[in-house]
């Protein structure tokens, strides 16, 4: 239900609708608020306000939480006023309690799409085609628009890498923001291009395995390091697991701890996150200590 123009008053039965589904168009800012909370009755008409300011940029998105208590438990709302920022059907951002009009104006300002950014999600949407040439113009004409647009030069680097055009994928790492060089996608891509280039010089599998069995000491930790590059470039990410494990348990202080930071750079390309890292991360903690 419209409240004004820009601003709606959500309940369970129209969230998915209203919020889930808007904010894949734009951003939507919801609001959990109560009438008894003094806070709320500060920030609600800032956010209006904003909300008829910026004529469109965002969605506000009102939920009483007395009257949503599912809701509120489903995004794990402990305090009110609690305002959590929307894109492409997830939470991104959110603060708790009455900011003043300065700081709800920043938070708004960091959230809202980046110039070219309708360019980037029809990329993605050409790349879930398979359509990579029409994807990269998309994504370079995204760029253009804005070079700060940094989610685009990630999608543009992710897709030169698939193509094997390293260098061009680095230049784009190597363009973005010193922040954004420290999400975790990107430090995943980085651990990527750091392998793929490593193993340009590895001898054959078969010629480290032998090294592995015979040899001692530092000969034997590089070939287990070199076996594991070449485990993870072909996919096999929990051979290499094992195979790093196993390095940690036997050649901890190889390199200054080798092992356990290249099992950690795996961890960022699977988004440090799912069944993968859980299990490695728990082996990992009892292999170190």
């Amino acid at each position: 239900m419209a409240v004004s123009g820009h601003v709606l008053e959500v309940n369970l039965g129209n969230f998915q609708e209203a919020v889930v589904g808007l904010s894949r168009k734009v951003l939507v800012l919801v609001d959990f608020w109560a009438p008894w909370c003094t806070p709320c009755r500060a920030l609600g008409p800032i956010l209006e306000k904003l909300a008829a300011e910026m004529d469109g940029a965002f969605v506000l998105a009102k939920v009483n939480s007395d009257e949503n208590a599912d809701l509120s438990r489903q995004y794990q709302v402990r305090g009110i006023p609690a305002v959590k920022a929307f894109k492409d059907g997830e939470v991104v951002d959110e603060f708790t309690g009455a900011l003043p009009e300065s700081a709800v104006r920043q938070f708004i300002k960091k959230n809202l799409p980046l110039p070219g950014d309708d360019l980037r999600v029809q990329a993605l949407d050409a790349i879930a085609q398979g359509k990579a040439a029409e994807a990269e113009t998309l994504l370079k004409e995204a760029i253009s628009l804005n070079p700060k647009n940094d989610p685009a030069r990630l999608a543009l680097a992710r897709l030169t890498i698939q193509q094997g055009r390293h260098a061009d994928a680095q230049i784009q790492i190597d363009a973005m923001s010193p922040t954004f060089q420290m999400e975790t996608e990107v430090e995943g891509l980085k651990a990527l291009l750091e392998f793929t280039e490593a193993a340009r010089d590895i001898p054959p599998m078969t010629e480290l395995e032998a090294t592995i069995t015979g040899a001692y000491g530092d000969p034997r930790a590089q070939a287990m390091y070199q076996r594991s590059l070449l485990l993870l470039l072909q996919g096999r990410e929990e051979a290499a697991l094992d195979q790093l494990i196993e390095m940690v348990e036997r050649h901890k202080n190889y390199q200054d701890g080798l092992a356990r930071k290249t099992v950690l750079k795996i961890f960022a390309l699977q988004g440090n996150q799912g069944p993968l890292v859980e299990r490695y991360r728990t082996r990992l903690s009892r292999a170190l200590h």
